[in-house]
């Protein structure tokens, strides 16, 4: 199973992006799926999740401004952001939790994705 993160990239303050990641290969399903960010020398972050039945949840400094999203039919997750913020630079990461065979769940990391927010 791999996942390709895609969507980074430079913006400006109140500028908004669209992070997309995909997974691929011997998938039976998939369960939550999530984003995560991290800046040197701070700890990884979950950022936001979905839930295999569609439930979210957002770390509280992103509420109101990102939307997670995901499309089962094409194994993907999305991250909008929105109103971007200084703040939100970091390199960004998903990551889902994939059955490969019923019953066998395992969590699977893309690549990260840069995203720059500039002032």
């Amino acid at each position: 199973v791999q996942l390709q993160a895609s969507g980074g990239g430079l913006v400006q303050a109140g500028g908004s992006l669209r992070l997309s990641c995909t997974a691929s290969g011997n998938i039976f399903a998939i369960n939550a799926m999530a984003w995560y960010r991290q800046v040197p020398q701070k700890q990884r972050e979950l950022v936001a999740a979905v839930t295999g039945s569609g439930a979210t949840s957002y770390e509280d400094s992103v509420k109101g401004r990102f939307t997670i999203s995901r499309d089962n039919a094409k194994n993907t997750v999305y991250l909008r952001m929105n109103s971007l913020k200084p703040e939100d630079t970091a390199i960004y990461s998903c990551a889902a939790e994939v059955q490969d065979v019923p019953g066998n769940p395992r969590v699977y990391w893309g690549q990260g994705t840069l995203v720059t927010v500039s002032s």
